[in-house]
């Protein structure tokens, strides 16, 4: 059974916001603050606990990303631009992730917290944390406002549209704190939530009729530079399904903040060229594309019907994993293609597993860290060239490795 999105906690609803500090030494007030083109990253990780009826079905290891940019400012609330990518690897395992969900939002958010965003969004999860209160709060503070979650059922229950339930939050300015060098704020937010479904209508697949649980979250605030730092959760959440069943997910995650750096990618994709031409790495071209700079391997051999890197395949990959190693901040999305043999399900099936494949052998060369790569399957569905003639079937049995942006 697939896990429920527990993750993109509200962590990322303080991407690409600050928080400017007014008042008197002893008390502050907390808003959020826009800037017009700003990017921010936040990258979190979740171990999750599932249980179908009581009993334990999985635990699953979970890597999010969200890319931000503020479109607009507007009398004090921001125009955010969101990138939501989940990803899954087996728990324990050292490899690359799996990308299982992507996601976009835009949507406006005010200096205090709160969101102007359409139902019909599936990202982000948590919605309205933190509100901050209207005026001045000192250490010890405490202050109650209404928040939401957002789910994404349509996988694991067939629910057909994004389903929303109500939370009461609690949250508590703590304490001051400091970690290597730098002040810290912590707040703690909690909420518990029964939730009783009412209305129904229109929903379809086995939805929720009663939503259990509770969030328990540390946020630190980086107190001079005004932005968020770190945070960390404990939830466990149980959903009463229509059908009798229940289901729990039980787990924690921790996320940070990164500010975006500048990319060019005009000068990453000339000198890409230039380190492509002077090792000499055949069918290999290089494309500026808009998440970043793509990489494409074309003609990439393997086995029939395997997911076997060849030698010679390696060696073309270590003089590629040399080239991303220039880029060390940088995460990549490795996306395999087939060309099209066979039905769609085992091309889909085939290019996820070479995927896999040179994602773990990059890992294992540390051209990257696990975290920094993520892998996809497209099957047979994005040709290049045409499949009826062996030129153009060696030109779609490739596999693309970007380098992102933000």
């Amino acid at each position: 059974m697939i896990g429920i999105n527990r993750r993109f906690v509200i962590i990322w609803s303080s991407v690409c916001l600050m928080f400017f500090v007014i008042g008197s030494l002893w008390s502050e007030t907390f808003r959020f603050k826009y800037t017009k083109g700003e990017k921010y990253r936040i990258v979190t990780k979740v171990n999750e606990n599932v249980y179908v009826n009581g009993k334990f079905s999985h635990r699953a290891d979970i890597l999010d990303k969200i890319s931000v940019e503020v479109k607009d400012v507007k009398n004090g609330a921001g125009l955010l631009s969101c990138i939501f990518q989940t990803s899954e690897r087996a728990y324990g395992k050292v490899s690359v992730y799996k990308l299982t969900d992507y996601y976009r939002s835009l949507f406006w958010r005010d200096a205090r917290g709160v969101y102007n965003i359409s139902p019909d969004y599936f990202m982000p999860v948590v919605r309205n944390v933190p509100t901050f209160p209207e005026g001045d709060i000192k250490p010890g503070d405490t202050w109650v406002a209404k928040g939401e979650e957002v789910h994404d059922l349509r996988r694991s229950f067939g629910v057909n549209r994004a389903f929303h339930f109500p939370i009461t939050v609690n949250y508590t300015y703590d304490t001051d704190t400091e970690e290597s060098g730098i002040k810290l704020s912590v707040i703690k937010i909690e909420y518990s939530v029964f939730y009783k479904v009412g209305d129904v209508s229109g929903l379809t697949g086995n939805y929720p009729r009663i939503i259990t649980g509770f969030s328990k979250q540390v946020y630190y605030w980086n107190k001079l530079a005004g932005k968020p730092y770190s945070y960390s959760e404990d939830f466990d959440f149980i959903f009463h399904l229509a059908s009798g069943d229940y289901v729990e997910y039980e787990g924690s995650s921790s996320g940070k903040v990164y500010a975006a750096t500048s990319f060019n990618r005009d000068r990453v994709k000339a000198a890409i060229e230039r380190a492509i031409k002077r090792e000499k790495i055949k069918d290999t071209s290089v494309q500026k594309v808009k998440e970043g700079v793509r990489i494409r391997l074309e003609n990439i051999h393997f086995p029939p019907n395997s997911a076997i890197l060849l030698p010679e395949e390696k060696e073309k990959l270590r003089k590629i994993g040399e080239i991303l190693k220039r880029y060390p901040d940088r995460d990549i999305v490795i996306t395999g293609h087939t060309a099209r043999i066979g039905t769609e399900e085992s091309c889909q099936i085939l290019s996820e597993e070479r995927a896999r494949a040179v994602g773990n052998f990059l890992l294992s060369i540390g051209a990257k860290k696990a975290s920094q790569m993520v892998f996809r399957g497209m099957g047979s569905r994005v040709p290049i060239a045409d499949n009826s003639t062996p030129e153009g079937r060696a030109k779609n049995r490739r596999v693309e490795i970007t380098i992102l942006e933000n």
